[in-house]
């Protein structure tokens, strides 16, 4: 065990180092004009006590600026300290609006905000092993890959220079399966209690976690047959949220829930000219609605009637489209960045290897994931299950509503458990599982079927991609200038 703490040790300063090598490298670095800059905004206008407000007179006046052909619908009776709004959940904000209080509003409170950020992505790695250890007391090598799968992850790395939900999302979700397995193995009230909490906490950082909770409810209930700790569990996550809820609901005078963004996501993940992910232009349409109900209202409607106009795309053509974009390779940001000059130009062997270094970590971590959870033996034990619902929780909502790549990363933590579980057991393992039962070879068939379906998604997204590529890899490629 002592043996153990010290690898775990060793490999958490390792993820610190790492993740704090580029914050500090960049220690200049500001912010665009995208989803960091509104978080930014509501930190801002809560760490000067004027609320959840954003776009205030003067951001308003800079996003104008930028968008000069978009015409902007101010609310009724718009406060110049910025609008009252519903539209992002609170939790990240607050954290960044924390942080700016002791280190104040000037330019250096990004660097602040990065700095706690790589302490919360280096807490990751114990965290995942702890996790890992709870299911496998006795499997030593699992702990310490996935500790290392998390710690090395290329993209877990740099989150952290993002003023993203992520940041925060990641540990809290990470948190709640830690204590939602200490609840099934020792049946004690108050891992419930912390189970629920957890879980609210993770939702009013992104709410899309509520299918999980819905999951694990019925989980609790049916297969723990814990029905008075199932409620306990409800109502510490029902507690949890049900101010924010309140208050979003005095706010537009109906019942609201913790975001107003599913009109925004529906319009941009059912658009006619749309694949079901982000795409910038698309994303500029309900832009200028700074009254979240009246872009919450436009977005459902549209949205509802680009389902009707075309049902079979919705219900089939789209959540494939969705699922290939929410397992596909992260190359959007490297990219963006270097098509836009960021890094200068970059000789072709020196930009392939570091694509290489970037994309080739999830393509190994999701393959083993894969045959991992071929091995995954759940029978007999309700905690065996929680892992699977997390995967299964949080993908589904993304599959039926809005896919984007970097949505996966929520995952890795658990990806790299069921990774480690088929790297401690080897070839031997996986042999084994085949000859035992037929339920073995079934399980590692349709394993190798999931690795095919992503080696085909990976090579279909290079393929449609190939000019864009090809744009980045020819002379003059870092000033191609692609949108984001």
């Amino acid at each position: 065990m002592k043996k153990l703490f010290s690898s775990i040790a060793f490999i958490t300063l390792t993820a610190l180092v790492l993740r704090l090598t580029p914050v500090i490298a960049l220690r200049g670095l500001a912010i665009g004009l995208d989803d960091m800059f509104q978080y930014d905004m509501l930190a801002r206008s809560l760490a000067a006590g004027n609320g959840f407000r954003w776009y205030s007179q003067p951001d308003l006046a800079l996003v104008q600026s930028y968008f000069t052909t978009l015409n902007f619908q101010l609310p009724a009776q718009y406060d110049p300290r910025g609008a009252l709004t519903s539209f992002r959940a609170p939790l990240y904000p607050a954290f960044l609006a924390l942080i700016y209080f002791f280190s104040g509003l000037n330019a250096g409170r990004f660097f602040a905000v990065r700095l706690i950020q790589a302490l919360l992505g280096a807490a990751l790695v114990p965290l995942t092993a702890f996790l890992a250890r709870r299911i496998f007391p006795s499997r030593r090598g699992v702990a310490l890959g996935a500790a290392w799968a998390v710690a090395l992850a290329p993209l877990l790395i740099l989150y952290p220079l993002a003023l993203a939900t992520e940041n925060l999302f990641f540990l809290l979700f990470l948190a709640s399966l830690i204590f939602l397995i200490l609840a099934a193995q020792t049946r004690q009230t108050r891992f419930f209690l912390l189970s629920g909490l957890f879980l609210g906490l993770t939702a009013l950082t992104r709410s899309v976690i509520l299918a999980f909770g819905g999951l694990i409810l019925l989980w609790s209930f049916f297969l723990l047959r814990e029905p008075r700790k199932t409620l306990l569990l409800a109502l510490s996550l029902a507690l949890t949220i049900f101010p924010w809820v309140l208050r979003n609901s005095l706010l537009h005078g109906k019942l609201t829930g913790i975001e107003t963004s599913l009109g925004y996501n529906l319009y941009l993940g059912y658009h006619p000219q749309g694949s079901g992910t982000f795409q910038y232009g698309i994303s500029l349409d309900l832009l200028p609605y700074l009254d979240d109900a009246e872009r919450e209202r436009v977005g459902l409607a549209q949205g509802l009637k680009f389902i009707a106009a075309d049902p079979p795309r919705a219900a089939f053509t789209l959540p494939l489209l969705r699922a290939g974009h929410f397992f596909g390779l992260e190359r959007r940001a490297l990219q963006y960045f270097y098509a836009n000059n960021f890094f200068g130009e970059i000789s072709q062997p020196w930009l392939g290897l570091a694509a290489l270094i970037l994309l080739t970590p999830f393509v190994i971590l999701a393959c083993s994931a894969a045959f991992g959870l071929a091995l995954w033996r759940w029978q007999g034990k309700a905690e065996m299950l929680i892992l699977p619902l997390a995967l299964l929780g949080y993908t589904a909502p993304h599959i039926f509503l809005l896919a984007e790549e970097r949505f996966h990363y929520a995952l890795i933590p658990v990806l790299a458990i069921f990774a480690a579980l088929c790297w401690d057991g080897g070839w031997q393992a996986l042999r084994h599982h085949w000859q035992r039962s037929l339920a073995g070879k079934t399980a590692l068939m349709l394993a190798f079927l999931a690795v095919l379906l992503l080696f085909f998604n990976w090579g279909s997204e290079l393929t449609r991609d190939a000019p864009q590529l090809l744009r980045l890899l020819a002379p003059g490629g870092s000033q191609s200038y692609f949108p984001y």
